[in-house]
């Protein structure tokens, strides 16, 4: 049995087999586009870990093998001291599960290596940083801790920079941030050891079979369960766990990563449209904790990126005949593209994107018809909102309009929805929150963008989503919420509206434009298609 296969042009298995990660990755490697070199390991041996409880036989060979040829293409080792490699692992369903299973970075950056990393890049700041955000995914991921036990060292411990043995006249921002970062690395360090009773190791190839173990597992979380029963994907499946060498949007100023969708996700639109973190990772961008930029400011940024990620965003839609997601980082001013998939778009947006993509004759009028779907068509005609007084506006992230009860926890709102419709309200949401997200009509949330956590599973649910609202603060422990100068106990009613982004105290009516031309364009060719159809059986 094999397995584990590389991401080469020349394997041809296909999505159950490899995931839907790993195949999506193999079709851009095909296309000529920058994918950073690595391997998958096999839906087969998830679904064998799942049923033994233990990785099969012949898996730890296979994987010792994969990581050595790795080393050779990059010229690197794993966890070495000198020009380190370092790795990223993450899952891949055959059907995308946006958010839901594990992904562990930055793997292989043990206490020497970091080291290595430092004195290669001649950067300890950037070495750091990618050590501490190694430890606290590692310790989430593999060992079961937390996330919100590790964020104290992350964000408050640093040292006094008047302290004792610290320099003063000569202080610069970059010294304080390295010693901030030491500190936070060996806060992080102190708290792993003491909750989990052992430190993360230091030998690589252990954190790598660790890191595989937790992948897989991730697949039986009671999130991810939830999300296959909503959508109906079947629990037998498992998930595939895909290898690559990491490349760093915090390596410098010319560093980040970003999502992108073709064309809009709102309306359909063709326009490049997503968001940008620099100089962070891509973890950041999905989970909705980070301010990100919108796609557009790349092209001021770093015009060589925004050509090479439009040209790369055609090239994709051109190859699936329909609108597309990627991921992307860039590192020194070097795209890579890390995931594909498709748009998933709904309603309004899904109408556009049929009816644009017959007119430039990517499709026919009779495939447009067959992708658009009653469950499209019942969305179609977005409603918005019609308040005269409007509370706080932030990014609409899925179109609708919803009115709830505020629900400050995913708990609460799985509880109180018994009761009546609830909007989830959140600082931001993870996949922790999936049964409240299930329960509830609609989701507003202080952080993300377009493609955060919060944004996609609405998209993918069909329901109303604002995010990104700036002037939003929620206690869930006093269950309340503030939006802008005024506080609302949990259980008040507000009303939001996920194409304008706008948000409203109580229940309002909601208004639905009278005509798009695009659904009335699409409604004819369906008439016209009719007689063609009712002969047959």
């Amino acid at each position: 049995m094999i397995w584990i296969h590389p991401l080469s042009a020349e394997v041809e298995e296909n999505a159950r087999v490899l995931g839907g990660k790993a195949y999506g990755l193999i079709a851009l490697k095909r296309l000529g586009l920058p994918v950073p070199p690595g391997f998958v390991i096999g839906t087969g041996a998830g679904r064998a870990f799942l049923r033994d409880g233990r990785l099969p036989d012949g898996l730890d060979a296979e994987l010792a093998a994969a990581v050595a040829e790795l080393e050779t293409v990059t010229r690197r080792r794993l966890g070495g001291p000198e020009r380190p490699l370092t790795v990223s692992v993450r899952s891949g369903g055959s059907v995308s599960m946006p958010g839901m299973l594990s992904t562990i970075l930055n793997l292989g950056l043990t206490t020497e290596a970091t080291k290595g990393l430092a004195a290669e890049t001649g950067d300890p700041r950037f070495a750091l940083d990618s050590r501490l955000r190694f430890l606290t995914g590692f310790a989430s991921t593999a060992l079961g801790l937390a996330p919100e036990t590790l964020r104290r060292p992350t964000d408050t411990q640093a040292r006094d920079a008047t302290g004792p043995g610290h320099p003063t006249d000569a202080w610069d921002a970059a010294g304080a941030e390295r010693l901030r970062l030491a500190d936070a690395v060996a806060g992080v360090e102190a708290l792993i050891r003491e909750r989990a009773g052992a430190p993360v190791p230091e030998d690589a190839g252990r954190q790598l079979q660790l890191a595989v173990r937790a992948v897989f597992a991730s697949w039986d979380t009671p999130r991810a369960k939830t999300y296959r029963e909503l959508h109906d994907i079947p629990h037998d499946l498992g998930t595939a766990v895909t290898v690559q060498a990491m490349v760093f949007g915090n390596r410098d100023r010319h560093s980040g990563t970003g999502v992108a969708f073709s064309r809009d996700p709102n309306t359909g639109e063709q326009a490049p449209f997503g968001e940008v973190l620099f100089g962070g990772q891509g973890e950041e961008v999905v989970s909705g904790t980070s301010s990100t930029r919108p796609l557009t400011d790349l092209a001021g940024r770093e015009p060589d990126v925004w050509t090479g990620l439009v040209r790369a965003l055609n090239r994709i839609e051109e190859h699936y005949r329909d609108a597309c997601y990627v991921e992307f980082t860039f590192e020194a001013g070097e795209l890579w593209i890390l995931q594909v998939r498709p748009a998933g778009l709904a309603g309004r947006a899904a109408v556009r994107v049929a009816v644009d993509l017959a007119d430039e004759g990517v499709i026919s009028r009779q495939e447009a018809l067959l992708r658009i779907s009653p469950h499209h068509l019942r969305h179609a005609r977005t409603p918005r909102l019609a308040a005269d007084d409007v509370l706080t506006r932030g990014l609409g992230a899925c179109p609708g309009v919803a009115t709830g009860a505020i629900a400050t926890t995913a708990d609460k709102a799985a509880w109180m929805a018994a009761d009546g419709p609830v909007i989830l309200v959140r600082p931001h949401t993870s996949p922790l929150d999936m049964h409240g997200l299930a329960a509830a009509a609609g989701v507003l949330t202080a952080s993300g963008g377009p493609a955060s956590h919060a944004a996609v599973v609405a998209r993918a649910m069909g329901k109303p989503a604002v995010v990104g609202v700036a002037d939003l603060t929620v206690d869930a422990a006093e269950g309340r919420v503030r939006m802008g100068a005024r506080t609302y106990a949990e259980g008040t009613l507000i009303t939001i509206d996920g194409t304008s982004g706008e948000v409203a105290v109580g229940a309002h009516r909601a208004t639905t434009a009278t005509s798009d031309p695009h659904l009335g364009r699409l409604l004819t060719w369906a008439d016209e298609a009719a007689p063609r159809y009712a002969g047959e059986p």
